[in-house]
């Protein structure tokens, strides 16, 4: 059951969705087209918000169904969290974009919006804040993943957890993310990063 749910979480993580609705309803490869990566901040970028958004769904989507159907069926603890992972690192690798894909935030907030929604839900409005602010989606994302370790050890989790399979999980995803925003970090600094 456990194996069989880590293939499901993968190829679900693997939908390319940012590509399929850009070149469904805009006949757009977005991977052609401003950052040419495949997640939701280029997707609003290039196709507009409404596909963004759209995007921005289907991604959050990928990360929360397949987690959510495994802690139904009875699997819980680290089997959660590592078919979290898998989905993530399916959105990431994707095997349908030769092992391509997004930067996995939209992705990592639907697994962690299902596994810690208490952490998530704070992490969600720092990044309104800071994207609102800023106009840096990159700055918001970058920002969120450098205090979720933070939160989650000094917030509760839900008891089928393991708080720290959790923490470890969520040191790792902030180093992640901040390394597949390596790029985003020099334009910043350079101040050349692209605003919203």
């Amino acid at each position: 059951m456990f194996f069989i749910f880590l293939v499901i979480a993968y190829l679900l993580g693997s939908i390319p969705t940012g590509v399929i609705i850009g070149v469904k309803f805009k006949g757009i490869d977005i991977r052609e087209h401003g950052s040419k990566n495949t997640g939701a901040t280029n997707a609003y970028r290039v196709l507009g918000k409404k596909y963004g958004l759209m995007v921005l769904l289907a991604d959050v989507l990928k990360g929360f169904i397949p987690v959510m159907l495994a802690d139904i069926v009875g699997l819980n603890g680290n089997k959660l969290l590592i078919i979290g992972i898998v989905t993530i690192v399916g959105h990431t690798l994707s095997v349908f974009l030769d092992f391509k894909g997004g930067k996995g935030v939209a992705t990592s907030l639907g697994v962690f919006l299902y596994l810690v929604p208490n952490v998530t839900l704070i992490l969600v409005v720092v990044f309104i804040i800071i994207t609102s602010l800023t106009k840096y989606v990159s700055l918001g994302s970058i920002t969120c993943a450098a205090i979720f370790p933070v939160l989650v050890l000094f917030m509760p989790v839900r008891e089928s957890l393991d708080k720290k399979g959790i923490f470890f999980v969520s040191l790792i995803m902030c180093i992640f993310v901040i390394y597949k925003h390596k790029t985003n970090i020099k334009r910043l600094i350079k101040g050349t990063e692209n605003k919203i």
